[in-house]
């Protein structure tokens, strides 16, 4: 997927969203799984996640909220964004094959601080799975990029 440019405070009010897809695949699970270190039986045994609430393997609900990151990461506001703190609330479980859309949108917008609070949300065919909210430290705008826009509005530095 191709990147974004970032979006700079300036640019930010509420409503403005970015969202990603992925389909959730067996191979991505374990691998999130061997990363981390949560070798929960629930995500890697079938006949173990049968008897559970889920009746089959679930995705660590950590690996969509990392969809989040990708979004924020890269396409709000994006390259050098940093989070300062997340929430989550998991509504229901993501399963091998699901498609997972990830959708982040700003609620507020603090100029002076430069930070921006996102509702994201992740859902599975129209039902949501995860949701919470971000707090993003936006990066500021290269100088360069600052002069040029003033510069087209017919102001010198």
């Amino acid at each position: 997927m191709a990147q974004s440019r970032t979006l700079y405070i300036d640019e930010l009010e509420p409503g403005v969203s970015r969202s990603r897809e992925k389909i959730v695949t067996k191979d991505d699970i374990q691998s999130f799984g061997h990363l981390c270190g949560d070798l929960n039986p629930v995500h890697f045994d079938e006949d173990y996640a049968k008897g559970t609430m889920f009746g089959g393997i679930v995705a660590h609900g950590m690996m969509s909220a990392a969809l989040f990151s990708a979004v924020i990461g890269q396409d709000l506001p994006g390259p050098g964004a940093v989070y300062m703190g997340q929430t989550l609330r998991f509504r229901g479980p993501v399963r091998p094959g699901d498609r997972v859309c990830a959708e982040c949108s700003v609620v507020e917008v603090n100029r002076e601080k430069r930070r921006v609070t996102l509702r994201c949300e992740a859902s599975v065919d129209g039902k949501v799975v995860l949701e919470g909210e971000a707090l993003i430290l936006v990066p500021k705008r290269p100088q360069a990029i600052a002069t040029a826009q003033l510069a087209s509005e017919g102001c010198t530095t």
